[in-house]
């Protein structure tokens, strides 16, 4: 079978970024032995340049590619930088937590309209925190060598979901 929308797949990967400062390429992420990622194929869940590069593909196949920033993370905003007021982040007693509040801590939020972001604290200076909120992959190319070692039909009840529920598309509530 080979991957098309709806289908399951399942692959080893590894990413690869370039280093900013040298340009030598580092390991980004990739997936355990054993344990590969597994997703359905077309439904969003995954960067655009991700699945175009495997679309027709099948089990056994491997595939080494770059992705743009425009078809993966997006481009790197500095709109997206933003102070905030050090008030937003105290407890109940007033006291701001520096062990968890400090420059590369991640920290979950809402905008204005409710929408959840992830914005990585760049400074903390006086009253104010300097978050970014662009993704952390944002602006840059994307270096992905990849094996497929699955493709599957979806199961009626995972479309219905609009995701895969493992390799063996067992059964989960909601």
């Amino acid at each position: 079978m080979t991957i098309e929308d709806k289908s399951v797949v399942a692959v080893n990967y590894q990413l690869h970024v370039k280093d900013e400062e040298n340009g030598i390429e580092r390991l980004k992420d990739k997936s355990k032995p054993g344990d590969p990622l597994v997703f359905m194929f077309g439904m969003g869940g995954m960067i655009k340049g991700f699945e175009d590069n495997l679309l027709g593909k099948k089990q056994g196949d491997k595939v080494d590619f770059w992705i743009a920033p425009a078809d993966g993370y997006g481009e790197y905003y500095d709109d997206d930088i933003a102070e905030i007021p050090l008030d937003i982040f105290k407890d109940k007693s007033g006291k701001v937590d520096t062990n968890w509040l400090k420059p590369g801590a991640v920290i979950p939020m809402q905008n204005n309209e409710g929408h959840s972001l992830r914005g990585t604290v760049k400074e903390v200076k006086g009253d104010t925190v300097l978050m970014d909120f662009n993704h952390e992959l944002a602006g840059k190319d994307l270096h992905f060598t990849v094996e497929v070692v699955g493709v599957r039909a979806s199961t009626i009840e995972e479309i219905a979901h609009g995701h895969a529920h493992g390799w063996e598309g067992g059964h989960h509530h909601h």
